[in-house]
Formats: structure tokens, sequence, C-alpha cells
């Protein structure tokens, strides 16, 4: 389906779509922190502001086509995360918590005033698209544009399936549900959580690598507060630690606001209510929904077509 979109949709519908898959790959970054280690960061719009202003950096100043200047990007942020987690995790809970929150204010605040890298609060405008030589031009335009991102999101999955299906996503999950125990048992839980944050703040910040030649600029709105916050809405509507569902989340938070801000512009009211009727009624979320309808039906002897 999704190697059909183009064929099938307006420009207008997949340029959402284009996003609404990169917001996805940025919610699945994060549920590795809060749906299989239970590290709820406020502060994940660091990872994606940081890829997007450090890939629009090297587009611009640099002559690396795109596709070395995205992973790039997410290697650099990787190794950002390695000494912002040692310092986080010196602390649990809300303290966590806080402590990702206060790293990306601080992140947000050198983005605003370092005006000489950053472009202070206009950010970086005129982003390229400069894919490479030969066959690779094929990603600068709009469609092609599109199937990189599917690319990189399909590849991400697969290496975060496999990576929560190996034996260090038994030990995340285990720090997740008991990590006294998971200490007794003779695991260093923190080199764990510092790990699967630096492996989350890599592929978040792939995504907004991913933004920045999509959307032609970055700014100092996707580092700020509003979007963390958003994410975390993002995985727990979808259905954190699912993997799938945080994309789902992504999609469905993205067309919601879209559709409602036709009508209203205090659309953020609205979703809001819908968010705390998922928290009280659906828990699980999207995915959770959906699994829990296949399970009745097949209890119920219901033919696998339907």
């Amino acid at each position: 389906m999704l190697a059909l979109a183009p064929l099938l949709f307006a420009p207008y519908t997949m340029t959402l779509l284009t996003e609404a898959l990169i917001l996805g790959l940025f919610a699945m970054s994060l549920d590795l922190m809060i749906g299989y280690t239970r590290l709820i960061s406020f502060g994940h719009a660091a990872a994606y502001g940081f890829g997007a202003y450090a890939c629009g950096w090297l587009l611009l100043h640099t002559a690396l086509p795109m596709l070395v200047a995205i992973p790039v990007a997410a290697l650099l942020a990787g190794m950002l995360a390695i000494g912002v987690a040692w310092v986080c995790t010196q602390a649990t809970g809300v303290s966590f918590s806080m402590l990702t929150l206060a790293f990306a204010q601080l992140l947000y605040a050198v983005a605003y005033k370092w005006t000489s890298i950053t472009g202070g609060s206009d950010g970086l405008a005129g982003i390229p698209r400069r894919p490479g030589p030969f066959g690779l031009r094929l990603f600068g335009t709009r469609d092609g544009f599109y199937y990189l991102v599917v690319i990189v999101l399909l590849a991400a999955f697969v290496f975060c399936r496999a990576l929560v299906r190996s034996p260090f996503g038994a030990v995340l999950r285990g720090i997740r549900e008991n990590e006294p125990k998971t200490l007794a048992l003779g695991y260093n839980t923190r080199v764990y959580k510092i790990a699967v944050v630096a492996l989350s703040y890599a592929l978040g910040a792939f995504a907004g690598a991913l933004y920045a030649p999509f959307a032609g600029f970055a700014n100092t709105e996707l580092l700020f507060w509003l979007l963390s916050g958003q994410v975390v809405i993002m995985v727990i509507v979808g259905g954190a630690g699912t993997l799938v569902g945080p994309i789902l989340g992504a999609a469905f938070f993205l067309t919601v606001e879209h559709q409602l801000s036709n009508y209203t512009e205090a659309w953020a009211l609205f979703f809001g209510l819908m968010f705390i009727a998922f928290v009280i009624f659906a828990p699980e979320g999207i995915w959770g929904l959906v699994t829990a309808r296949r399970a009745r039906e097949y209890a119920d002897g219901t033919p696998r077509t339907r």
C-alpha cells in the first residue's frame, strides 16, 4: 500500500503522508524508552531538533549529499546522547523525566542564541535535497524522497524489532518490570539504560534529519518542549511497547490536527479530550484495540479473512 501511494494520492496528501511517516519514526524511537524500558522522557524533541539542525547545517555548508548528511546527523546525536544519558540515568522516575526536559530546553536556548550557526529564531532556511550522483538523484524528487522515508522507516522497524526480541531487549523488559530483580541477576542496568537512550536519540535524530530536507528548514520549534509532549501522546495513543502502535499514533495525531484545525483554532482542546478518552477507555492504544478485536474474532471462530 505504501509503495502504491504516489500513484493513488494527490501531492498534498503525499506531503501529509511523508510527514506522518517521519513522525512515525520519531515516535517509534521514543517507544524504545517508554514502552520497553519505562524511561519517560519529556525532552525527546532534543533528538529530533538536533538531527534537523545538524543535517540542515551539513547540507547548507558542506558538499555532503543528503544520503550521507542524514546518517551523520543521527550518529552525532547518538554520541551526544551518551553524555546526556550518563547524567540523566543517575536519577529515576520523575527526576529522570525532568532532567531530559532540562537538557532539551538547554539545547533550545543554545539554538536560539547561537545565531551564527543555527540562525537563531529564524532557523536554517533553504535546506536543499542534494541526493547524490547517478541514480540517487531520484531521491531528490517529491516521490523519490517519500520512498526514501519509507525505506528508512521499514529498516528502523526491522532493527528495533530485532533489538527488542534479542537478549538485550529481554534485559530492557526486565528493567521495565522489576529493576531491582534485574540488578540482582547481575545486570548493570544503568549501562543498558544509557545504551537504549543513545539508540533512541539516534533514531529520533534520524527522523529530524529526514525532516530538514523534507521541509526545507529547521527552527527552534523542533526543539521546544511542546513537541516533546506531542510525541509522548503519539506513543500512548498508538500503543506503547508495540513499535507499530507509535507509528499509527503519529499518523492519527497528524490527521486529527489537520482536520480539526480546518474547523477551529482550539483543535488542541478537542484532541486533548480524545487523549483523555484513550487513557481511560483504551490504555493499550490504537494497536491494542486492533489486536484485541482480532483475538476476540479468533476466539469466536471467525474466519481469518474477516
